[in-house]
C-alpha cells in the first residue's frame, strides 16, 4: 500500500487522546473522532492515482527535487560563508545576514519539510537525512515529527488539540480561545513576535521536550538512542556554526547582533508562511463537541475547510515556499513531493466542487497577508468572543 494511503487510513481511524487538563480528567482516555468517510477522500485518491498512472511520474524521488536541494544548500552555505569570512563592513554583513535568513527558511520549506513527511524519497534513510537538515539549523527533527506530522496534520485548527494555533496568552488565533485585553493590539504586535519563533525552538521548545516530555500543549516521548545522539549532535553543530566559529573571527557584539538579525528574519518568514494557510478569515475553526469529542466532518473535508491556499500561480512563491502555498493539497497528500502540488490542485478543486466542499485560495501573498491581519484584528475584539455551549472541554493532544 502506498505510504500516503497508510497515513490517511490511520488518521481516519479513532485517534486516542489522553487529556492533560483539567485535573479532573487526567487519566481518563478520550478520543477525538471524525465523521464517516462519505466518498470524498476515495474520489480524491482515485483522481490522484490516475494522474500518476497516466503521467508516469513518480510521487517521490523527483530529479528536480535533488537539483533544488543543491541550489538551496549552496545558497545557505554561501550566505553563511560570506557573512562569516568575507563581509568586512556593516552593509555587506547586513546583506549576507538577510540572505542567510531567507535561505535557511527555504531549507525548512523544501528540504526538511518534504523529508520529514517522507515525501522526498521512497527510501526512508534519504527522508531521514533530509529531515535532519532541521537539526543542523538549530531545531529538532525528532520533536518536529511528533508535534507537526501527528498532531497538527490530524487536528488542524481544532482548539485544544492543534498546538500550531496555540500561542498561549500572547495571541488569540481561534474564536474558541480566551481573549485578554491586550489582544486588541495583536494584529500589530504579533508580526514582531513571529521573529522570535526560531529562538523559541532552538533554546526552549526542544529542551523542554527533552526534559519534561512536553512541547507547549502536546505531550511527546523523549528521544532515545540514535534520536538522542542526533539531537545532541545537531545542537552542538548549530552552536558551532552560528556562534563559536564567528566568535573566533569577529567581536562578540557584532556576532550577536547579526545572529539575532538572521534568525529574526527566519522566524518572521517561517511564521508568516505557515500562518497564511490556516489562520486567515476564510479558514474554519471547528469545535470538538460531545463526549467523547467529535468533529462533524470526515477527516479529508476537515483538512480542506480548515486550510487555504495562496499564490498558486506565482512561480517564485511555488518554488521558494516548497508547496506550502498549496497547503490543502499538502494536508490531503503529505507524502507526495510538493513539486506535484500545482498539478494536483485543479483535481482537488474539481472534486471539492462535486462534493460541495469549500475550496478556498488567495490569488496572492498580499491578499493572504491581509486576511491574516484581518483575522488577528477581529479575534482581538471583545465582540468576537464566541465559545459554543455545545463545545466539549477540548483538551490538549497527547502523543505517547
Amino acid at each position: 500500500m502506498d505510504l500516503y494511503c497508510q497515513l490517511q487510513r490511520k488518521i481516519m481511524s479513532t485517534i486516542p487522546i489522553t487529556p492533560s487538563s483539567p485535573a479532573s480528567t487526567v487519566g481518563r482516555e478520550m478520543a477525538l473522532k471524525f465523521g464517516e468517510n462519505e466518498g470524498f477522500l476515495n474520489a480524491l485518491r482515485k483522481r490522484v492515482d490516475d494522474y500518476f498512472a497516466t503521467s508516469g511520474k513518480s510521487r517521490r524521488d523527483c530529479w528536480q527535487m535533488y537539483v533544488k536541494t543543491a541550489i538551496i544548500a549552496a545558497w545557505t552555505l554561501g550566505s553563511w560563508a560570506l557573512l562569516v569570512f568575507v563581509a568586512t563592513n556593516w552593509w555587506q554583513a547586513l546583506l549576507s545576514s538577510v540572505s542567510l535568513g531567507f535561505a535557511m527558511s527555504a531549507v525548512g520549506f523544501n528540504i526538511q519539510h518534504d523529508g520529514g513527511h517522507l515525501a522526498y524519497s521512497r527510501h526512508r534513510w534519504v527522508n531521514r537525512l533530509m529531515a535532519m537538515s532541521l537539526d543542523l539549523l538549530g531545531g529538532s527533527s525528532f520533536f518536529w515529527r511528533k508535534t507537526h506530522n501527528i498532531v497538527h496534520h490530524t487536528f488542524t485548527n481544532v482548539t485544544g488539540y492543534d498546538g500550531d494555533i496555540d500561542l498561549g496568552v500572547l495571541g488569540r488565533l481561534s474564536p474558541h480561545q480566551p481573549r485578554y485585553f491586550f489582544h486588541r493590539l495583536q494584529h500589530l504586535y504579533l508580526w514582531f513576535l513571529y521573529g522570535f519563533i526560531s529562538f523559541k525552538w532552538q533554546y526552549y521548545d526542544d529542551f523542554s521536550g527533552l526534559i519534561t516530555g512536553r512541547i507547549g500543549i502536546t505531550r511527546v516521548e523523549r528521544p532515545r538512542g540514535a534520536d538522542l545522539a542526533i539531537f545532541i549532535f545537531g545542537k552542538l553543530f548549530f552552536l558551532t556554526m552560528a556562534l563559536v566559529i564567528p566568535l573566533m573571527l569577529h567581536p562578540p557584539l557584532t556576532v550577536l547582533a547579526f545572529y539575532f538579525l538572521t534568525f529574526f528574519i527566519q522566524g518572521v518568514v517561517l511564521s508568516t508562511i505557515f500562518q497564511l494557510a490556516h489562520c486567515v478569515e476564510e479558514a474554519e475553526f471547528p469545535a470538538a463537541i460531545g463526549d467523547p469529542a467529535r468533529i462533524e466532518n470526515e477527516w479529508a473535508i476537515h483538512q480542506v475547510e480548515t486550510t487555504v491556499d495562496f499564490a498558486q500561480n506565482n512561480p517564485f512563491i511555488c518554488w521558494y515556499a516548497g508547496g506550502l502555498n498549496f497547503q490543502i493539497e499538502h494536508h490531503l497528500f503529505p507524502q507526495i513531493c510538493h513539486l506535484h502540488y500545482p498539478a494536483l490542485a485543479p483535481l482537488v478543486e474539481q472534486t471539492c466542487r462535486e462534493f460541495n466542499v469549500k475550496y478556498r485560495h488567495h490569488p496572492s501573498v498580499l491578499s493572504a497577508v491581509r486576511s491574516h491581519y484581518s483575522l488577528l484584528r477581529h479575534l482581538g475584539k471583545a465582540e468576537s468572543c464566541q465559545t459554543p455551549a455545545t463545545e466539549s472541554s477540548a483538551t490538549p493532544a497527547e502523543v505517547a
